[in-house]
């Protein structure tokens, strides 16, 4: 049985990770301008909101290793 925290924390992971790659498809898809600094922090923000999005669904998942 999973905790509250547990789906807290996914949920938000989950929601942190899609508005960083709702930025990331507005660049690829929509045709959104950046400076190149701009487009590896956006880049690198969704990396980390993935990871831990990750991080967060194998706890809720139970194989957190």
């Amino acid at each position: 049985m999973m905790s509250d925290d547990q789906k807290q924390a996914y949920c938000a992971a989950y929601e942190a990770w899609q508005k960083q790659l709702s930025g990331v498809h507005d660049l690829l898809l929509e045709g959104k301008r950046l400076p190149p600094e701009q487009i590896k922090g956006l880049l690198n923000r969704e990396a980390r909101a993935k990871e831990k999005y990750d991080q967060a669904r194998r706890r809720l998942l139970g194989i957190d290793g």
